[in-house]
């Protein structure tokens, strides 16, 4: 594919990350795996993704040299992915999305839309500038998007009311919510807000982290309810209008179709289509406004930061499809909030290992040395909700879970590739030598 290499500075110029003054594709995809801290099981497998790599990047520019699209396709973590792969990888929401099966029959949540006249609808609005936006997520290959929606929400409507931008736990969905979500498996949003009104609030981020797979539910944090919803309220499907005067009260979730090819590669500019209205994917509204005459909705995604602009998309709105583009106007709905947040939980104590163990706040108990599968000893990991690796000597944060004692690394699996974190100080207490993975 030597006649891509004119059009190389194209991609450079949005590539994300320190310039490359690369003169082929092995050494673009070289400078691309370490800025993305990509490594591979096999020369087999580096060879083939390659290969991908080059596929992915060749459908860059020749979307980008057409020079009539109102966006901008680049490379970014997902560059070795196949389009296949991609899409079952980092979608979520639940396939009866679709046929829009709803809470609001026998459930005591939901709302009916007011439309209240004297609702201000300013021309532009962005709900980060307000402070009511955590920042981007990255869900990974747990396909729980429609948690992080959720969560997007109800953070948002925390701070209107509370004055308060609280992380909320995505990790407490996922383990908890299973009524009629699924966890990795997928989920609607709606069913995430009924399980936190009915459950009386929702846990922290921090207190309560991502590990990106399904755990078992923590009983002990799942009382501890940091934020509450009253209810939740859907927007009338295909309503743009409604939409948009929902959007200038709070952040919305809605549904979308994040399976187009070009979503994996999208960069920057107001994404137009072609796009599918079939929705498979979970994202947040935080406002919207104008460029050179097109409208768009501000789309809070949850695939990292390298992805789009910032971990943001810029789609289209009042393009005249009364299902809207990738169908954002079928699925949208936002959590209520009147009542104030309970008074702050006592912080933690010690967690306790056994009847005459145990390990201070933030640290992990982890069993040193076990006899049919009774442990025997026990050594405390200083790190909050580790994993304890099996040799009974080390431990790995959450988000990096795969011990790797033989090499002294902890690891995680980003579909295809293993990304490694290095260790670089002391983790257990006491006589427990080891060595820490942070974040």
């Amino acid at each position: 594919m030597s006649w891509l290499w004119p059009s190389l500075v194209i991609v450079l110029l949005i590539f994300q990350g320190p310039i490359c003054t690369c003169s082929s594709i092995s050494d673009l995809f070289e400078t691309w795996c370490q800025q993305n801290g990509k490594t591979y099981s096999s020369e087999q497998e580096r060879v083939y993704r390659l290969k991908v790599f080059e596929e992915n990047y060749a459908y860059i520019i020749e979307h980008n040299s057409k020079g009539n699209s109102t966006y901008t396709l680049g490379l970014n973590a997902y560059s070795d992915l196949t389009h296949h792969e991609f899409k079952n990888s980092f979608l979520g929401l639940s396939s009866s999305a679709n046929d829009f099966i709803r809470l609001k029959t026998g459930s005591s949540s939901a709302g009916v839309f007011s439309d209240v006249g004297d609702v201000d609808v300013p021309s532009s609005l962005d709900w980060r500038e307000k402070g009511a936006v955590t920042k981007v997520k990255n869900q990974g290959s747990c396909g729980a998007c429609w948690s992080f929606s959720a969560t997007g929400a109800i953070e948002g409507i925390n701070k209107i009311v509370s004055g308060s931008l609280v992380s909320l736990s995505e990790q407490e969905l996922i383990d908890c919510d299973k009524s009629y979500n699924d966890g990795c498996g997928g989920g609607l949003m709606d069913y995430a807000f009924e399980f936190v009104k009915k459950n009386g609030g929702i846990d922290t981020e921090e207190d309560y982290p991502f590990i990106e797979r399904e755990g078992t539910c923590n009983k002990n944090k799942l009382q501890r309810r940091v934020v509450t919803i009253d209810g939740y309220t859907d927007v009338p499907q295909n309503d743009e209008d409604k939409l948009l005067k929902a959007v200038a009260k709070q952040p919305v979730s809605v549904g979308i179709c994040g399976s187009e090819r070009a979503f994996q590669s999208y960069s920057k500019g107001i994404f137009t289509g072609p796009c599918s209205t079939a929705l498979d994917h979970a994202v947040l509204i935080v406002g919207y406004g104008s460029e050179n005459g097109v409208d768009y909705w501000i789309i809070k995604n949850s695939w990292g930061t390298s992805w789009g602009i910032n971990g943001y998309m810029h789609m289209q709105r009042n393009s005249g499809n009364q299902e809207g583009i990738c169908g954002i106007n079928k699925l949208a709905s936002y959590p209520t909030k009147s009542s104030p947040n309970p008074p702050s939980p006592p912080s933690p104590g010690p967690s306790k290992c056994s009847m005459f163990t145990s390990c201070g706040q933030g640290e992990t108990c982890c069993c040193g040395w076990s006899l049919l599968g009774v442990c025997l000893s026990w050594k405390c990991c200083g790190l909050d909700s580790a994993v304890c690796c099996k040799d009974g000597r080390h431990c790995c944060p959450h988000d990096y879970p795969i011990c790797d004692t033989s090499r002294n690394l902890c690891l995680k699996r980003m579909s295809n590739a293993t990304i490694v974190q290095q260790p670089q100080k002391e983790a257990f207490s006491g006589k427990f030598g080891g060595l820490i993975y942070p974040f």
